[in-house]
């Protein structure tokens, strides 16, 4: 945990030097610009929705990792753009680009143990079964029966 404040420590102290010489060269009208430009760019990178089937994730593992570790560096590229300074900008920045995720998820994937997938064959038609019934019984119950259980959905 130490480590992590004197990283913060150092980070915080190069941002504002990164702002007395960036603003100093530029402006601070231009450096205020920047900053705010950056923000909303990584607010738009926060708001982009990011799906994955998970018919494909189980049909190419290797891929939906892949997938997974590219969407979290776009994640964090984009808090980094939304946080002001330079510095975390130009990492944003550079986390957006394909070529960079894909050499950060190979680094990753160099020291990840292996993974085994199994697969389930949970709602799959088997050939010659097309249609499979599920038997199961119920009870009706109306608005006067009162709930049972801790959370009170069941009443039972």
């Amino acid at each position: 945990m130490r480590k992590f404040g004197v990283l913060a420590l150092l980070w915080m102290l190069a941002e504002i030097a990164a702002f007395i010489v960036i603003g100093g060269a530029i402006g601070v009208l231009a450096s205020l610009a920047v900053i705010l430009l950056t923000a909303i760019l990584g607010a738009a990178v926060l708001r982009r929705p990011r799906r994955m089937s998970v018919q494909g994730a189980m049909a190419d593992p290797a891929r939906a990792v892949a997938t997974m570790a590219g969407q979290a560096m776009a994640l964090l590229a984009g808090v980094l753009l939304v946080l002001p300074g330079f510095l975390g900008d130009m990492a944003g920045l550079i986390l957006l680009l394909p070529p960079v995720q894909a050499l950060l998820a190979a680094a990753v994937a160099r020291r990840m143990p292996p993974v085994t997938v199994h697969h389930a064959g949970f709602g799959q038609h088997q050939a010659g079964r097309p249609d499979v019934v599920i038997d199961g019984e119920f009870i009706e119950l109306d608005e006067t029966t009162p709930p049972r259980g801790p959370s009170g959905w069941t009443r039972h």
